[in-house]
C-alpha cells in the first residue's frame, strides 16, 4: 500500500482510501464523503468517538469495529447490531474482507486510558501491508509485540506515550514507515514531530501527515 492512501486529519484521526475505505475516530472531518466500508472506534473520549463526525464517514452498509465496552454505547445511538463487530484485546477477526488484529491500548499509571476498559488500537491488513493504527497508548508490551509495515503513534504526551516514548516503541517495532498523530492541536505542540523525527532511527523514514 503506498503512504498517500493514509489521511491524518487531526488528532488520530485517519482514512485509509485503498482497495477499503478504512476510517479511524473520525474527528473534525473537513467533508462528508459517506464512503466508508469500516469505521474503527478506538475508545470513547470525544476526539476518538464522536457520533456526528462517524456519520460524515458513514452510510447504510459501514461496518463500525469498536470495544466490546462500547457495544451499548453504539446500539443506544441506533447502530443497527449486525453491523458492529465488538473487538477485545489480543482477538483476531476478518470482517468486509480486512485482517484486523485488536491491541490493547492503555496508560501504565496514568488514569485516563485504565488497561480494564478494555481499549483497543488495531493492526489492519491492507493490500499486503500491515498498518498499526495505536489509538491513546503508552509504549506497552502490548504495543511492542505489534507487527507492522506502518504505524500510526501518538506522540504528544500527557494522555499517550510523548515524542520520546514514542520514538523508542518504534524503533523496537520497526516499521517500514513511522507516522506521528495526536500532537498539534488537543494535546501536545507541533515541534513534538521534530523530536519525535530526531530520535527514530535513521533507517526508518518519518512521515509527517499532519500541518499546521
Amino acid at each position: 500500500m503506498n503512504i498517500a492512501s493514509i489521511v491524518v486529519n487531526k488528532q488520530s484521526s485517519i482514512r485509509i482510501n485503498a482497495s477499503r475505505t478504512l476510517y479511524f475516530d473520525p474527528f473534525e472531518l473537513p467533508d462528508e464523503k459517506h464512503d466508508a466500508d469500516i469505521v474503527f472506534i478506538t475508545h470513547e473520549h470525544y476526539d476518538h468517538f464522536a457520533p456526528r463526525e462517524i456519520e460524515k464517514a458513514a452510510n447504510e452498509k459501514s461496518i463500525y469495529v469498536a470495544p466490546r465496552s462500547m457495544k451499548n454505547t453504539l446500539l443506544k445511538l441506533g447502530t443497527p447490531e449486525d453491523r458492529i463487530y465488538s473487538m477485545v484485546p489480543g482477538q483476531t477477526a476478518i470482517v468486509s474482507g480486512i485482517h484486523i488484529h485488536a491491541v490493547a491500548a492503555y496508560n501504565h499509571t496514568k488514569p485516563f486510558h485504565p488497561k480494564n476498559n478494555g481499549w483497543l488500537g488495531y493492526v489492519v491488513d491492507i493490500d499486503d501491508s500491515k498498518v498499526y493504527i495505536c489509538g491513546d497508548t503508552d509504549d506497552t508490551p502490548e504495543a511492542r509485540a505489534a507487527k507492522c509495515d506502518i504505524i500510526c503513534v501518538p506522540i504528544g504526551g500527557t494522555y499517550t506515550m510523548d515524542a520520546a516514548q514514542a520514538a523508542e516503541l518504534v524503533n523496537h517495532i520497526k516499521p517500514r514507515i513511522a507516522v506521528p498523530v495526536h500532537y498539534g492541536s488537543v494535546v501536545g505542540k507541533p515541534k513534538d514531530a521534530d523530536t519525535f523525527e530526531a530520535k527514530v532511527a535513521n533507517n526508518i523514514p518519518v512521515c509527517r501527515k499532519l500541518f499546521f
